[in-house]
């Protein structure tokens, strides 16, 4: 499973590139506004630290400009995936950028039916959000599995990227599924290392270090 962080912060993707935890990244305009720095200078800082996929979003709703977008983000650099809403022109524009060569991620998928048309589209990532099914009381794992078994039966070479990644459960169910790609902030990422045993058992082994003047080095 690849790993994408969900974030503008260039501190907090540097972090966990040097981690090696690191595959891609994903933003989105509320990232960007998070970040309160130029779209297009953030993103090509992000390019620059990041060598697998970064997604960026245009800002239109129809295809034309959604397709002008999406060649002006693509010119930041090599490894941009433009990304665009799920809707009929959010297609159209998809079709169109993947025709020509671009990573394109198609966002805000929330059924198995969109998910079949993106493919279609030529996207190179459908991005369904867990989190937001699960807040009106929906199953997004369901829609993960369900998206799975449609790309296996017809051998669609999309990516399922799992998007709206809450909690480190979200991550775990993802992988169980067969999801290629998740995309969560950093520090559900960096959550996932623990557990209260490993803490235990390191206070013990460090306890023991210290008794037994065990050094290496």
């Amino acid at each position: 499973m690849k790993f994408f962080a969900d974030t503008a912060d260039v501190d907090a993707i540097r972090d966990l590139n040097d981690l090696g935890l690191l595959d891609g990244v994903t933003t989105n305009p509320s990232l960007i506004k998070k970040s309160g720095r130029n779209i297009l200078e953030v993103t090509k800082e992000i390019c620059e630290i990041v060598d697998g996929p970064v997604s960026a979003e245009v800002t239109a709703i129809e295809a034309d400009q959604m397709i002008a977008e999406g060649r002006k983000l693509a010119e930041i650099a090599g490894n941009i995936a433009v990304k665009v809403p799920l809707t009929l022109d959010g297609l159209k524009a998809c079709k169109v950028l993947s025709g020509e060569g671009n990573m394109v991620n198609v966002t805000l998928c929330f059924s198995a039916n969109q998910a079949l048309l993106a493919a279609k589209a030529g996207a190179t990532f459908i991005s369904p959000f867990i989190g937001r099914l699960d807040d009106i009381n929906m199953d997004g794992m369901e829609l993960i599995s369900e998206i799975r078994t449609i790309y296996d039966n017809y051998g669609y070479e999309t990516q399922i990227l799992a998007a709206s990644i809450r909690t480190v459960n979200h991550i775990k169910d993802a992988a169980l599924i067969g999801a290629d790609v998740i995309t969560a902030p950093p520090a559900v990422i960096k959550a996932m290392a623990n557990h209260p045993l490993t803490d235990k058992g390191l206070d013990a082994f460090l306890a023991d270090i210290k008794s037994g003047g065990i050094s290496i080095l």
